[in-house]
Parts: C-alpha cells; sequence; structure tokens
C-alpha cells in the first residue's frame, strides 16, 4: 500500500492555518498586507492590485488570512481568496471562491480563475462575479 505524503508546500499550508486559528482575531488587513508584501515581484503586484480591487468593490468585507493566504470574509465565513502561483509552484496565480459565495449557476459553475494579469478587462469579470458571489 502506497503512502500519500504532503508536500512541504502543503504542510506549510497546513501550519500557518494552526497558527491563523490558534491567533484568533487581530490586525487582519496587516497580516493580509504582510503575506503580499513577501510574495515574489509578480505575485505581489498582481496581489496587491487584486486586494485594492477587492476593497474597493466590497469594503464590508474582512480581509484575512486563510492557509496562509490572502481571504476575504463575510460574517465570519470566507468568500474568496487569492493563491500566489509560487505558493504551490503553479504557472499562474488563482482567485478562489468558497460555496459560500453567491456564484450558483444550474448544476456546475466555476469556482476557481487562473489569474494572470489585472487589466480593466479582468477587473471587471472581478468586480461582476464579487457583486454576485455576495448577492
Amino acid at each position: 500500500m502506497a503512502t500519500t505524503r504532503f508536500t512541504e508546500a502543503e504542510r506549510g499550508a497546513m501550519k500557518e492555518r494552526n497558527r491563523e486559528l490558534k491567533a484568533g482575531k487581530g490586525d487582519t488587513e496587516a497580516e493580509v498586507l504582510e503575506k503580499l508584501a513577501a510574495m515574489p515581484a509578480a505575485d505581489r503586484e498582481l496581489g496587491e492590485r487584486l486586494h485594492r480591487l477587492i476593497r474597493k468593490i466590497a469594503p464590508g468585507l474582512t480581509p484575512k488570512t486563510w492557509y496562509g493566504m490572502p481571504a476575504y470574509y463575510r460574517d465570519g465565513k470566507m468568500i474568496c481568496f487569492f493563491q500566489s502561483a509560487a505558493k504551490f509552484k503553479a504557472r499562474y496565480a488563482t482567485l478562489g471562491f468558497s460555496d459560500n459565495a453567491n456564484l450558483d449557476d444550474g448544476a456546475m459553475w466555476p469556482a476557481y480563475y487562473a489569474l494572470t494579469e489585472l487589466n480593466p478587462d479582468t477587473e471587471a469579470r472581478i468586480a461582476a462575479l464579487l457583486e454576485q458571489a455576495l448577492s
């Protein structure tokens, strides 16, 4: 029987989540900005711009970290998150939505989006997704 092992990145994410749960409440936006600042340049620029966009479109969301990634909560429930490409050595960053986001569309709909740049078109798509997610 083969043993399934977590990668170092996966173990690191679990440790981050454990630390977040133990820490409880605090200056969560400062922690999100700190995580963004520590990312490699391309991810950092994308993540910081996305953070500003989310704060502008949905100022009622609370920024917190989730498995060491920037995430945005409403009433204690995670709505969306940003995962840097470097986090798991992927070729693109990810904007993901949890099942708390109101994105339902029939029997199947996207919940994770590859994100390579923010331009007026992608910002408009993200704005529409956030509005739907929070409706």
